[in-house]
């Protein structure tokens, strides 16, 4: 009887420290997870501003340390689209934004996980890709790469998106 008496109040005393260690451990987490939701606030950016809102979006969002980029083209500062029926200087032109916006954050192409190019005509982009070893001079991120029928204006040929991680 004395034996099952103190194996109880072994196992109630385990018991309690469990009980102890997960409540702090929870408490933890909380602290940890409402420093996070504090530095998770979007930064919004419009490489240029009047375009973007009329057309209805922001060039780039940065939450935490992810940036996310929406496609570029090749246009002027009123929109109006550049390069026409040059592929590989269009490809060229969008990477000259995206750098802006890479910069505007701290970032440069080193900093890119995934890259998406959106083009209408992959043959020619076949040919000029070779333009982008002269972004990536590190690595190369991952992505896709998709012929499309057609994007925004028809004398779009192509369009680069990015997903950036920024290293603390």
């Amino acid at each position: 009887m004395k034996t099952l008496k103190k194996q109880t109040n072994h196992l109630t005393l385990i018991m309690m420290l469990i009980m102890l260690i997960t409540i702090q451990s929870c408490e933890q987490k909380t602290k940890e997870e409402s420093k996070i939701i504090e530095k998770e606030t979007p930064e919004y950016f419009l490489l240029r501003p009047e375009v973007e809102k009329a057309y209805g979006y922001s060039h780039a969002v940065k939450i935490g340390n992810s940036i996310k980029i929406s496609g570029a083209v090749s246009m002027d500062d009123e929109g109006n689209p550049t390069a026409i029926g040059d592929l590989a200087q269009q490809m060229k032109n969008c990477y000259a934004d995206l750098d802006k916006i890479l910069k505007h954050y701290g970032c440069t192409f080193d900093d890119v996980v995934k890259e998406d190019v959106f083009t209408t005509n992959m043959p020619k982009f076949l040919a000029a890709a070779g333009y982008r070893t002269e972004i990536y001079k590190k690595q190369f991120p991952t992505g896709s790469w998709l012929g499309v029928k057609e994007l925004a204006i028809p004398e779009f040929m192509i369009e680069i998106e990015l997903e950036v991680h920024k290293s603390n």
